[in-house]
């Protein structure tokens, strides 16, 4: 197989992966995925999958940009994420579709929980962190205000150990479709 045939076949998922590790330093160094990246995304997939599917191509762009948007929105919310962590998801979506989204976000839910101990482990501060899990929980279970949980969340944030959640999207994305055999 020739270098042009690796490059060209399923080079949207190559596409993708490209701008998911960009997102991944970006967040990783400065805490937030820009909106220069999210939005192109997401506009870029609903185009690309106009073009070649027409209208049926613009459905499945726009029902897997809204999974990818609903799967992270919820912690968006409650604080507990970043805007740019939920259109990266969106964007996910726009290019790949619900099931790729929907499989990369639960393969993201174990990457960064696994990241996020080795984090506190990495840190020695298992109780501090382990305490906070637990009131951030009690705040979920007894809250209703969604407004409130975020402004909770807001004075919590600067004492808090943060995860740059675009390296986990990216780290699950990519693991995600060498298993599916999406990136060959």
């Amino acid at each position: 197989m020739d270098w042009q045939t690796i490059l060209l076949e399923n080079w949207h998922v190559k596409f993708v992966s490209v701008v998911l590790i960009v997102a991944a330093i970006i967040d990783g160094r400065e805490l937030r995925v820009p909106n220069w990246i999210t939005f192109p995304m997401v506009i870029s997939g609903i185009i690309y999958n106009s073009w070649i599917g027409g209208l049926d191509g613009f459905g499945l762009a726009m029902w897997g940009m809204t999974v990818g948007l609903l799967t992270l929105l919820p912690l968006w919310m409650v604080g507990g994420m970043g805007a740019g962590d939920v259109k990266l998801m969106a964007g996910i979506g726009a290019w790949l579709g619900a099931t790729v989204t929907w499989h990369v976000f639960l393969v993201t839910c174990i990457v960064g929980a696994v990241m996020a101990v080795a984090m506190v482990l990495w840190k020695r501060e298992w109780n501090k962190h382990y305490g906070n899990f637990l009131i951030i929980l009690t705040e979920w279970m007894t809250i209703r205000n969604v407004e409130k949980l975020n402004e909770i969340a807001a004075e919590r944030k600067p004492r808090m150990l943060l995860l740059p959640y675009g390296i986990p999207i990216c780290v699950a994305a990519l693991g995600y479709f060498a298993y599916a055999g999406m990136i060959y």
